[in-house]
């Protein structure tokens, strides 16, 4: 009971931490919807980097990775983190610093609906509405099932009460986001981002020290058929009725290793391409200071996802050789985390660390109902309902907004049997495909126009349930993850209907042309905006007749 009191107190002081944040930002915050959507473009390189990370990594990199590496050993977690590392890289590396610019210049867009709209001279809001309402679906059930982590970590813990736990968690997320905006976000993504990283590290050197060293690790994972091989996958046996690992002479049992075929592989990897289609990622490079930070950030960034990310999987691995026996169905394995975490820490420092799980789906959480808030607010209210909206206006309709999407969250979280994880993996599909291969195009393609946006956000997010509900199940070269053949059936229907239909306006291929031009008004490190003047020359000399609203077309 004592150990109890001492983690839980740890966990209070966490959660009063996050709030205050909440209330420190709340002033800032409410001055623009500006500063509360996007920071005013003002934040640094490491909070930029570190709230990217921290919000895209929910409670699955501290339950699920390590469960699934303890469970059937490495080649199923090792392909995905490489999948994930890389995408990490590339959206840094090949969106970041195009995206910061290009949103300048595009009318100075604070959303990613907002780019997309502005960035193809949508005038009467429809790839923004389109893109807003795909973001509102995928978001609400996204914050549901980071409200299943919540509950289901103080049942496992304490045995409370699961539901009241998940809502008391989603409570604690709602009043800080609703309170401090873009910044409070940041901020606390920021700290979660720490929290999480010394967390992984911390059960990582024990855990590899409680179980006799590297290289007596090694030669027992060793002894298990497949389990640290990258082309195997571990099979561990089951009984029947009970649906536990069989455990003979104190050893779990295992079959034959099953082999890691290329197609799986290929579905691994495959995860990394969501990466340029994550506004909660995206929507970093929008506020982050200046271009010229980019750089810096994307190292931080990259460094802590691909330690964060080993150590998750390595946790797993070890805790199969500490204890061997311990957790026998693939459910359990996903307290891995939470009982190394209770068998080496001191109570206290145990809930610290086991905070990084809350941080972890806290800052998920929290960044989707931002950018679903936004999505509704400026981009369906100002942008397609209310043009002359004022930023009052559009904060008290953001802020139903993440009522509203904390009301969907509980309800898809409240059934704690729920299959979350099939459902979040059409999410990741659903809008890497819709938005991925149109935020490449964007940056790259003058070509591009409005009509192949509306066909690509459509096609890829009907590609994604129709591979999964139809095709997939047939087995074969099939059952690749769905998110790679619709990424590229939502790029095809981009590239052809941008050929057949009318190419952009002088005004819009003067931009694409111009916007990596040096210096670029509003890159300055202050974060200044000055006025785009040789984008107004233009203006005149493409369409002398027609004045400001002569791109509409």
């Amino acid at each position: 009971m004592a150990n109890d009191f001492w983690i839980l107190l740890a966990m209070v002081i966490y959660f009063t931490a996050m709030l205050s944040i909440g209330f420190i930002y709340s002033k800032r915050s409410n001055s623009s919807s500006k500063e509360y959507f996007a920071g005013g473009r003002g934040v640094g390189p490491w909070l930029t980097a570190l709230s990217a990370e921290a919000s895209d990594m929910s409670g699955w990199l501290l339950m699920g990775l390590p469960g699934l590496a303890y469970f059937t050993g490495a080649a199923d977690p090792m392909w995905t983190s490489i999948g994930l590392a890389l995408g990490t890289y590339l959206n840094w590396k090949l969106v970041a610093r195009r995206l910061r610019r290009y949103s300048v210049v595009a009318g100075d867009a604070i959303t990613i609906p907002d780019f997309f709209a502005k960035r193809f001279h949508d005038h009467r809001g429809v790839i923004s509405t389109i893109a807003a309402l795909i973001i509102l679906v995928f978001f609400c059930v996204y914050v549901g099932s980071c409200f299943v982590t919540v509950g289901k970590l103080f049942h496992a813990l304490f045995g409370f009460d699961y539901h009241l736990m998940m809502i008391i968690g989603a409570l604690v997320v709602f009043v800080y986001t609703i309170v401090g905006g873009y910044l409070s976000v940041v901020m606390t993504d920021f700290i979660q981002g720490v929290l999480m990283f010394s967390a992984l590290a911390v059960v990582f050197i024990g855990t590899v020290a409680s179980a006799g060293g590297i290289g007596n690790t090694v030669a027992f994972l060793r002894a298990i058929p497949g389990f640290i091989s990258g082309t195997q996958v571990a099979v561990p046996q089951l009984d029947p009725t009970s649906g536990q690992q069989l455990v003979e002479a104190g050893k779990a049992v295992f079959g034959a290793p099953a082999d890691y075929g290329i197609i799986t592989i290929v579905s691994m990897l495959a995860w990394g391409l969501g990466y340029f289609g994550m506004p909660q990622v995206l929507v970093r490079f929008l506020s982050i200071r200046s271009v010229e930070e980019v750089r810096k950030s994307r190292i931080i960034a990259t460094s802590w996802c691909v330690l964060s990310l080993a150590s998750a999987v390595c946790i797993g691995l070890v805790g199969r050789a500490m204890m061997p026996t311990h957790l026998l169905t693939s459910g359990d394995a996903e307290t891995i985390f939470i009982v190394l975490a209770q068998t080496l820490l001191p109570s206290f420092i145990c809930g610290v660390v086991v905070s990084g799980i809350f941080a972890a789906s806290m800052s998920s959480s929290s960044s989707y109902m931002i950018i679903g808030a936004s999505a509704m607010g400026e981009n369906i209210f100002r942008g397609l309902l209310h043009r002359k909206a004022t930023d009052r206006q559009v904060m008290i309709v953001a802020r139903l907004t993440l009522i509203v999407m904390f009301l969907f969250g509980i309800l898809v979280a409240y059934d704690q049997n729920s299959s979350i994880f099939q459902v979040v993996s059409y999410a990741w599909a659903g809008l890497g495909a819709s938005f991925g291969p149109l935020m490449l195009c964007a940056l790259y393609w003058r070509r591009a126009n409005k009509a192949g946006a509306v066909a690509g956000m459509i096609s890829g997010t009907a590609a994604v349930l129709v591979w999964h509900n139809l095709i997939k199940p047939l087995g074969g070269v099939f059952a690749i993850y769905e998110l790679l053949p619709a990424f590229l059936i939502s790029l095809a229907c981009i590239i052809v209907v941008s050929l057949l239909t009318a190419r952009p306006s002088d005004r819009m291929l003067y931009e694409f042309d111009h916007y990596m031009d040096d210096p670029l008004p509003g890159t300055l490190p202050s974060g200044t905006l000055l006025v785009d003047e040789p984008m107004q020359a233009m203006e005149s000399e493409v369409n002398p007749r027609r004045g400001d609203t002569a791109h509409d077309a």
